[in-house]
């Protein structure tokens, strides 16, 4: 049924804003398109839908106001135009489109040749089947909260330890927040899952994936889904699959219960971070689903090969990339981010794939205009950036280190140099302590600073810490592509025996190298990330790439934690919070600074030959924490105590002999992590004794 209506003009001199936009006396639409027409489609309660022609355009934005219209009203958008793919112009009224701006979305998908745009006998044809009947809704939403009074946490990259962690996965199975809100936003704020991080000494937490995704088709086939949310199609909308409101058939509530999640981890003194996914969305490539903005705006939302326009430029191996030249997509991501931040109150983003979005003409620039949009805007540039420095099949896809001053980036130098040493691979001594100073290789030379190096040793994509030490080869068997999918280079170690063991001697092994490089995390230069559940002992039976398994393979097992594990985790979060000596804000380059000094075991100072020698696998790091401190933000001058590292990473005992750092100087055992609980014995060392170093462990000394 069609409406014919009179849509007030907006109000002089302002601009429509995009989306849905709930008032007193109804609601504003508006939604960028370069079609000939756009349809705005209401939906009743029954599913009957009643088309109304926009009639108010300015440009590419097509608005009206409609009278009446109240938050919770569903509604979506058809797009009248042409059919024209050797164009990219794929307009098809037959096709219901999400809102690219919706606050929050209603329904699944069902795959079926009704989401293609083109007929399933002619690609080049457009399809006449309806996909109203398979396609989610949006929603109008009211966005208004009340939110507690207070300072919002607020904590220096330097200060920040990030815990990262899927929304669902981690109360998923914890037994005690109530079922009904287990794998939701309420479940995470749930007094038992904030205990826990509290508890952990974890500053921040690291969401996947919260906007809105679909699963590919083929994983539904499978009985599977995207279970990481790396899929996304609605930017401003909360994911309604982690709503205990949604589940409760509450629909459009998962706005607020998101905003109370936020609202609860500020209060307990947690900033919220969110991984981003703006370089490609769920429509995949030019044979997948139209489902928002293929739509809508393909010429405009998406890179097209300018050689043949049917066809998308692929940067992230996912069919599809997001046209970061266009204003369009640029207006898209910079008001996503700041709705967001300011609306829904988020502290800071990680950028998946972030080399994408500064590729205007094929290469990374850093010089993008994306870029210099993050840098002018007064509310984006505040937060925490954090880029994802690689993407896909390019020849400059591996752009760590070259991202610009605001950001920070996850370091895989980093994670790669620290598995291997561990591993007690050769020539890696110098590349070790470079890493563990804060990769001044990296970032020095573009005036960064240690916190630019967002350190890590496994993240959600690849093993978790308790299969890093218990598995040499992936087991993606459960993914359904006879283990073909996932990274073969995993640089892990099963410690002698593959998967699960009742060995003692390997799971000793195995505890002293996860213990070993928690360490090495929590007391390097930069802003440590920790997987969540790396510190339970969290395994996924040797799957390094779970994306699709919402299942036990995912989700935290409460049932078994590793406590002892816990507890070491804790300690050492709780030690670098104190000390300010291991969170640095200014590079002490490792070889020529005074502020750092190495030492071999032997106690003399490292020499470019000890650097260089293939073999060594063991070294002495000396930590001044008063010679010439950092600053705080009131200008107080960080002055701490020092401490001497004592690292070996070889199969067999060492003697370290105490070098001389000060007169008087003296030293007591903070920690050592051949010990199971981490706690090493009392007793005072001086200058010139022997500390023995138990094989592939770590020595701590605290000088007072």
């Amino acid at each position: 049924m069609t409406t014919q209506v009179t849509f007030a003009p907006p109000m002089p001199g302002a601009a429509a804003p995009l989306g849905a936009t709930p008032g007193p006396d109804g609601t504003n639409f508006a939604v960028a398109s370069g079609a000939d027409g756009v349809l705005l489609c209401l939906f009743d309660s029954d599913g009957t839908e009643t088309q109304i022609p926009l009639q108010e355009r300015d440009g590419d934005i097509w608005h009206g106001f409609l009278p009446g219209v109240r938050p919770g009203q569903a509604y979506g958008f058809r797009a009248t135009g042409p059919y024209d793919a050797q164009r990219g112009l794929r307009y098809n009224q037959s096709k219901l489109l999400l809102d690219p701006y919706a606050r929050a979305v209603d329904g699944e998908v069902r795959f079926g040749p009704e989401l293609f745009g083109y007929a399933v006998d002619d690609v080049e044809a457009p399809s006449a089947l309806d996909s109203a009947g398979h396609v989610p809704r949006s929603l109008v939403v009211d966005t208004s909260f009340s939110w507690s009074e207070g300072p919002r946490p607020a904590y220096s990259y330097a200060d920040t330890i990030i815990y990262e962690v899927h929304v669902k996965g981690f109360t998923a199975a914890h037994p005690a927040v109530p079922e009904e809100l287990r794998g939701t936003y309420a479940g995470l704020a749930h007094d038992a899952a904030v205990a826990h991080l509290l508890d952990l000494g974890v500053t921040a937490v690291e969401l996947l994936p919260v906007h809105q995704s679909v699963p590919e088709g083929f994983l539904v086939q499978r009985g599977l889904t995207n279970y990481w949310g790396y899929n996304t199609i609605g930017y401003f909308a909360p994911h309604a699959g982690y709503s205990a409101a949604v589940r409760a058939g509450r629909p459009a509530e998962q706005v607020a219960e998101f905003q109370a999640m936020v609202d609860t981890l500020h209060g307990a003194g947690l900033e919220v971070i969110l991984d981003v996914v703006f370089n490609h969305t769920a429509e995949g490539n030019h044979l997948g689903p139209t489902l928002c903005h293929r739509g809508l705006h393909n010429t405009a939302y998406y890179r097209l090969d300018p050689d043949d326009p049917r066809i998308y430029v692929d940067t992230t191996g996912t069919g599809n990339s997001l046209n970061a030249d266009s204003p369009v997509s640029l207006q898209l991501i910079m008001d996503s981010l700041r709705y967001w931040l300011t609306e829904l109150r988020v502290d800071g983003f990680r950028f998946d794939l972030a080399p994408t979005l500064a590729r205007e003409d094929g290469g990374f620039d850093k010089m993008a205009a994306f870029f210099d949009l993050v840098s002018q805007d007064p509310v984006v540039s505040r937060a925490k950036l954090i880029a994802e420095p690689w993407d896909v099949g390019q020849v400059d896809s591996y752009d760590l280190g070259r991202f610009p001053p605001l950001w920070s980036e996850w370091n895989g130098r980093y994670r790669d140099v620290m598995r291997d040493f561990w591993r007690s691979h050769d020539g890696l001594i110098g590349e070790f302590a470079a890493r563990l100073s804060g990769s001044s290789d990296l970032f020095s030379a573009a005036g960064r600073r240690p916190t630019a190096s967002v350190n890590l040793i496994t993240v959600h994509d690849g093993f978790t810490l308790a299969d890093l030490v218990s598995y040499d080869a992936k087991h993606n068997e459960a993914n359904g592509e006879a283990n073909r999918d996932g990274s073969n280079d995993n640089r892990s170690w099963n410690c002698g025996v593959e998967g699960p063991s009742t060995d003692q001697k390997i799971l000793d092994l195995r505890a002293r190298q996860s213990r070993a490089m928690l360490t090495m995390l929590m007391l390097s230069f930069g802003v440590p990330m920790l997987l969540g559940g790396d510190e339970l002992g969290r395994s996924q039976q040797g799957n390094n790439n779970a994306y699709c398994q919402d299942n036990a393979i995912s989700w935290f097992d409460w049932s078994t934690p590793d406590e002892q594990l816990t507890a070491f985790t804790k300690k050492l979060i709780a030690l670098r919070r104190a000390h300010p000596v291991f969170r640095r804000r200014r590079f002490l380059t490792g070889v020529e600074a005074d502020e750092l000094r190495w030492y071999t075991p032997g106690g003399a100072e490292m020499t470019q030959a000890d650097w260089a020698d293939p073999g060594a696998r063991s070294v002495a790091l000396y930590l001044d924490g008063d010679d010439d401190p950092d600053r705080a933000a009131d200008g107080t001058l960080l002055v701490d105590d020092d401490f001497l590292l004592l690292v070996n990473a070889w199969w067999e005992p060492l003697d370290f002999a105490v070098p001389a750092t000060e007169t008087g100087k003296t030293w007591t055992r903070e920690i050592d992590t051949y010990e199971p609980s981490g706690t090493a014995p009392p007793g005072q060392i001086a200058a010139g004794d022997h500390v023995l170093v138990n094989p592939r462990s770590i020595v701590l000394l605290h000088g007072r």
